[in-house]
This record gives structure tokens, sequence and C-alpha cells, in this order.
């Protein structure tokens, strides 16, 4: 059995209380990893250390329908994050101080001849053993212990390591999470930045 996520999008009322709006399981995010870690600190993404929301605890005032759910001995990692939050958060800033340990960037050619980062992904096998030809070594070498602006061309591809940036793992405009910010968009046009947050928690 493997982590899952849980939790909500609330609002707060003129009177002060919070309300549920969505469930968050509605949006049929799955057991996506690296948006976890990026988010919320959770599954370690091997290349996060600034998670954007993590370790937050649990709001007092939840609303009743989150206080009741998250009742049980084994849910850990609650946080949550503010509409105004995830409006602040910088997309394209890094979330550590160096190179991810396998990740890299694919850069490809642009229709201009120049190369542009077409993809992040986690570094193969067959990446390994390139890099081992070009560096020395053997084929074990992580993309973040390759010698300083090292690249290793492989199949018409050129492949450099990467510091990761939320922009990377959980673009705020496509992939599983843009309808939830957009939820918490529309919500918070009506009610406030302050008065819309994403409450969330594992188990």
């Amino acid at each position: 059995m493997g982590t899952d996520m849980d939790g909500a999008i609330e609002s707060r009322s003129a009177d002060g209380r919070w309300e549920t709006e969505v469930d968050l399981l509605d949006f049929r995010l799955g057991r996506d990893h690296d948006a976890w870690d990026c988010l919320f600190g959770v599954s370690r993404a091997w290349g996060v250390e600034r998670p954007l929301f993590a370790y937050r605890g649990l709001p007092n005032d939840v609303s009743d329908p989150v206080r009741e759910t998250v009742v049980g001995d084994y849910q850990h990692s609650h946080t949550y994050a503010t509409w105004a939050d995830v409006a602040a958060v910088d997309w394209d800033g890094p979330l550590a101080d160096g190179p991810a340990w396998s990740w890299v960037g694919e850069w490809r050619p642009g229709e201009d001849g120049e190369l542009i980062l077409h993809d992040v992904t986690w570094a193969t096998p067959d990446l390994g053993e390139a890099a081992a030809d070009t560096f020395g070594g053997d084929s074990l070498l992580a993309p973040s212990e390759w010698p300083p602006a090292g690249e290793v061309h492989l199949d018409g591809v050129v492949y450099r390591p990467v510091v990761l940036t939320a922009r990377m793992l959980t673009p705020p405009d496509e992939g599983r999470w843009a309808a939830v910010w957009k939820a918490m968009r529309d919500l918070a046009a009506e009610y406030g930045d302050e008065n819309v947050r994403l409450v969330v928690w594992f188990g």
C-alpha cells in the first residue's frame, strides 16, 4: 500500500467561518509524488529542498467536514495554502541550492536551431552510460555529479543537470494541478485571496 493524499478547498464567509467548497478528490489528481514533494514536502523527489507549502500543520478553524475527515493516527503531513500564498509563488524560483540528484533537462533544437529546454525528466540507464563515456567513471554517475557546465549528447538530445523549479514539477497553467488553481482563483474573486485556502493531508 502506498501513500494517498486527501484534502479540500475551503472559503471563509463574512462571519469568519470556513466552509468546504470542493473535495480535492474530485480533481482526480492521483499519486503525483513529484508534485507532492514540490508543493508539500512529501515523497522526496531527490532535488526539492524548499517545498512551497510544507509543514504548516492543520489550521485550528477548518470546516466541519475537514475536521471530521482528518481524524486518524495514520494521517500525517497536514498543511495548507491560501490563494494569496499560491498567487505569490515564483514558479521559476529554485527549489534547491544545486542540481537535482537524478533529474536532467532535455534540450532540443528549436525552429531557429537554438537549443531550448524541451522537458525535465529522470535520468535513464542509457544516459548514465553516455555520461560515463563523456566524463569517465561508471554508469552510476548522477547528473548532480557531472562536471560544472557538463552536458551529455545522446540521440540528438543535449542533456544538462537542472535545479528544479515549481514550474518544472507542477506547472500552474497545465497538467493535473491547473484545475485546482483555477477553482481557487475563481473562489478568491468572490471571497478574497486570504479567504480561500487549500487544506491537504496524507495517509
